[in-house]
Parts: structure tokens; sequence; C-alpha cells
């Protein structure tokens, strides 16, 4: 057994949201393929390059695209992340540097979220988190993207009475209105630049260092650190099983 195998609680967990309609002949062993995916995420190895335990890397790879395209992947993610604590969120951005292989893909109207800078090709990870520092919803954008771009989205279902931590580079008129529409509290230190006075709690807001320790724990899958994938759904399907594994290795340790 490979240590980057689920453990018995992980797919005690798993399991049940999987698809269990089998048509035809009987389909290569559902826990055996989602370590073979894991495998691949964690050692940043090339899905061709699985070792023989997990079976075919093509029955592996086809399977996680397969699933990604039916919604499995994301069906799977609400069902695990409703257990967030939602009264303390936070929320940041984090860029990964794209791999050449991954700048290959065919142009036209989809948007593979690849911005150009001076370091190269760079993906940005949009997340909030709760106040355990596990991932609620995440979104990606082009690297060069402001920070502040998915931020409407992402506190869409934040909660009344919430609070929600930012650093300086969402300090917006129209974010706070948006948290303030929900009757949360937006927690943000205003920009130098800022006239009109806010209250914010330096105290309540070193909390925040949570959402950048769900960033180390996401990117120490290599298939995270750095995108390899062409496509951006196949890069966020991977990010949301890596976020699976981060909220079910938590709740193992305290169950």
């Amino acid at each position: 057994m490979s240590r980057f195998d689920l453990t018995d609680f992980e797919w005690r967990a798993i399991k049940p949201h999987l698809p269990n309609k089998v048509r035809g002949v009987p389909r290569v062993d559902d826990r055996r393929v989602m370590n073979g995916i894991f495998w691949v995420l964690r050692s940043g190895a090339r899905w061709a390059d699985l070792p023989a335990r997990y079976g075919p890397p093509t029955t592996i790879y086809n399977r996680f695209n397969r699933w990604r395209k039916a919604g499995v992947w994301n069906r799977l993610m609400d069902a695990i992340a409703t257990a967030h604590d939602g009264k303390i969120q936070m929320i940041d951005t984090s860029i990964v540097r794209v791999h050449q292989q991954a700048a290959t893909g065919k142009k036209g109207d989809r948007d593979h979220c690849l911005g150009r800078s001076r370091g190269g090709l760079t993906t940005k990870i949009h997340a909030l988190v709760d106040a355990q520092g596990r991932p609620i919803r995440l979104a990606l954008t082009a690297g060069q993207t402001s920070d502040i771009a998915s931020a409407p989205e992402l506190i869409a279902d934040l909660p009344e009475g919430a609070m929600l931590l930012a650093d300086k580079g969402y300090d917006a008129n129209a974010l706070r209105a948006a948290v303030k529409d929900r009757k949360a509290w937006a927690n943000i230190p205003p920009k130098a630049n800022r006239k009109d006075p806010i209250c914010f709690s330096p105290f309540l807001y070193k909390a925040r260092n949570l959402v950048e320790r769900f960033f180390n724990k996401a990117k120490q899958f290599r298939r995270v650190a750095t995108r390899y994938d062409k496509l951006a759904e196949n890069y966020l399907a991977a990010l949301k099983l890596v976020s699976i594994r981060i909220w079910l290795r938590g709740n193992e340790s305290t169950s």
C-alpha cells in the first residue's frame, strides 16, 4: 500500500458519493482507481507513469476525466464541504506556474485560465476557507487577474452574521457592500489611500493565516503546485480532489 493511498476512513467518506449504477461489464475497482488518481496528484508524475498496481493508466485518466465531465468531483466537494464552519471565512489567492506542456491546448472560446507575466505563464487560484482553513469554494483565473475578481462568486453564500477576513487587495467598496448586503462583516485592513474610516480588528485578522496554510497543504500535491493540465477544468478538478483529501485528513485526525 502506498502512503498516497486512501485510508479506510477516507474511502468510507468518498464511496457513497461515487456513481453506483454499473451497466454492462463491471468497472475497475473504484478504490484502486481513486488511489491511482491521488498517486498522480501527489507525485506530479505523468498519467502514463502510474505504477502497475493501479491498473492501466488510460483507465485511471479516463475515469478522472469522465467523472469530471459528469460533475462527480464537484458534487463530492460540495458534499464534503457542507460541514464547514461558516461564522468566520477567509478569502485569498495563490499563483501557480504553468508548465510548458499545459500551454499547448487548443485555442478557441474556452477559457484556459492562462496569464502571461515576466515569469512565464501562470494561473491564479482563488479560495474561500472556513475557520479551520478548510476549503469551501474554489475558482481559477488567469494569473494577471486581480485578486478581487472572483470574490463576489466565492462569497455568494456567506451566511448572515459571518465575518469575512481578507488582505488589503480586497479593500474595495463594492466587496464591502456585497458582504454588508448578506448581513455579514468584512474585516479587511484599509489601503493606504482609503480616505473614509472603516471598522477593522487587527486581533481578529490574525486568523487569516489559515487560508495561506490551505495553499501550503494543497501545494504539497505536485500536480497542484505546478499546473500540467491543458484544460482549466481538469486542473480545477484536481484541486478539488486535493481539497477533499485535506478535509478528510482533518476530520480523521479529530475523530
